[in-house]
């Protein structure tokens, strides 16, 4: 809530309590943010990756200190449980930090390449050189994880980093803007910059380096057409309408689990939430029981012991809303939580119960667009078939899950899913695996981090051909004369369906003689 010109008071979601007052980023300190970004950046990059990942390691180490202070901020800003901030907020940060540690040197060395036939005698790499000043600009619903991730990525490759953290969760904003301060990055290295949209947009046209945004496909699409006609590179890790199928061989009573906490941790608000639930007919109506049972035993509220926090944006509880009507308009039945005419909308907490819809189809919102929300759609199938194409009926693609005993089908089903990531019997975990790639298909996104090209992302990729400089010519190099047939029979020879090594070097010398 903006107070006056500049300021504006952060209360929590989950008490209706002022937990901080805020600083607005003028505008005009814009220009000058970069200027002293691109200044540290030269000798930022100067460093040994060596030297860059002990800063990293310091703030990792400051983080495991103050584990129970950061989840206890977490908690205050985005309503969600301190059990949820800590496991699924903070352990990443501090678990991607480390697996850069130990793996930035290899992942970022001079790569040796081969070197093709008409190159004979040179040596041929991959060099890797930070882009320069990057752009991070990151969402609400995980705050420390979905900014300090691609922020200490893009610095353990040699960028420096101007970091715009999410309006509706500033307090976090400013507490990572301690944690660099207090772990002794060099000044200019890594700027946060605090506002609204209108902010986010005047740090994208001044034209840096590499923008890496996390947040909705509507702003991604905005943010992808601003960055193309500067030729700015990017990186969108967008929405998602995750699907989750379950077959009949399935482990129900495991599912089951896995689809409340899937459905429901950080009150649905994350991108990869299961949102959709394709159970085998056959057992539809027994995992919808069990369902049902697991859900109504949940706690809900803001103590340490409870399961589910609140929501964090008044805006997005509004989004639910609309689609909750809209299925039951439709003919779907609330199995679980309230009716939205019984919502509290007029309360300064922001809290849901989370909702099961049984009889939903793909005509309503709440199964075809991101709900970002604590529902849960159930949806019948009959055969393989079916499942795939309903899972695959989606604009998104960024996660999914596959729930049977038979790992041949499930393998086979995955095959077919046209998704970023899939978990077979289990769900969300590809995220937290640092050596798997995170990103997504279709609008969810464009591009991958986590992997071993998640550091290479903040990279230009430089080619490197190396030749001794001895000798005047090369066979491929001027005058052609009589080299034609020669050429046309080194080559038969080498690409043919067997190799003929010694007619391949007599013309090799041959040429090379001419």
């Amino acid at each position: 809530m903006k107070e006056s010109v500049g300021e504006w008071k952060v209360y929590s979601p989950a008490t209706g309590e002022e937990i901080a007052r805020m600083q607005e980023t003028a505008a005009e300190q814009v220009p000058f943010i970069y200027k002293e970004a691109r200044k540290a950046q030269v000798s930022w990059a100067a460093f040994s990756i060596k030297k860059r990942l002990a800063f990293l390691k310091k703030l990792r180490l400051l983080m495991v200190e103050r584990m129970e202070e950061m989840a206890e901020a977490i908690s205050q800003d985005t309503g969600k449980v301190k059990t949820e901030a800590l496991v699924a907020d903070i352990m990443p940060v501090i678990e991607g930090i480390r697996h850069i540690e130990k793996t930035a040197e290899k992942n970022l060395a001079r790569q040796k390449k081969a070197t093709p036939l008409l190159m004979f005698g040179r040596k041929s790499y991959v060099d890797y050189m930070p882009r320069g000043a990057v752009l991070v600009i990151s969402p609400w619903n995980y705050p420390l994880q979905l900014a300090m991730i691609p922020i200490v990525s893009a610095l353990a490759a040699g960028n420096s980093v101007v970091a715009k953290p999410s309006e509706v969760t500033p307090y976090v904003g400013v507490y990572m803007e301690r944690l660099f301060r207090e772990a002794g990055f060099p000044k200019g290295t890594v700027q946060f910059a605090h506002g609204g949209k209108e902010l986010g947009a005047l740090l994208t046209n001044a034209k840096p380096d590499y923008i890496f945004f996390t947040g909705s496909v509507r702003t991604g699409k905005i943010i992808g057409e601003l960055a193309a006609k500067e030729l700015i590179p990017v990186t969108l890790e967008l929405g998602g309408k995750d699907p989750m199928i379950i077959f009949k061989d399935a482990n129900l009573e495991r599912a089951a689990n896995a689809a409340i906490w899937g459905g429901f941790t950080n009150s649905g608000q994350v991108c990869m939430s299961v949102e959709r639930v394709y159970a085998e007919r056959t057992i539809y109506l027994e995992f919808l029981k069990l369902i049902k049972e697991k859900t109504l035993s949940l706690r809900q509220g803001a103590s340490v012991d409870d399961d589910i926090g609140s929501m964090t944006f008044p805006a997005q509880r509004e989004i639910v809303s609309s689609h909750i009507r809209d299925a039951l308009e439709k003919g779907a039945i609330l199995e679980t939580g309230k009716y939205p005419d019984q919502w509290k909308l007029d309360e300064k907490t922001l809290f849901l119960e989370p909702m099961i819809l049984s009889g939903a189809d793909h005509s309503m919102k709440a199964v075809t667009e991101e709900t970002f929300g604590p529902v849960l759609p159930i949806i019948p199938f009959d055969t393989e078939e079916e499942a795939v194409n309903l899972a695959n009926d989606s604009k998104y693609g960024l996660n999914s899950s596959v729930w049977t005993e038979d790992l041949a089908k499930a393998d086979r089903v995955t095959k077919q899913l046209v998704t970023g990531a899939v978990n077979i019997n289990d769900v969300l975990g590809t995220v937290a695996n640092h050596e798997l790639p995170f990103g997504g298909a279709k609008q969810s996104g464009i591009g991958r981090y986590h992997g071993e090209n998640g550091l290479r992302i903040f990279c230009h990729e430089k080619a490197v051909m190396i030749h001794s400089g001895k000798g005047k010519t090369e066979i491929q190099w001027y005058p052609y004369k009589k080299k034609y047939d020669s050429f046309l029979s080194l080559f038969k020879n080498y690409f043919g369906r067997r190799t003929n090594w010694i007619n391949l070097i007599k013309d090799y010398i041959k040429i090379r003689k001419m």
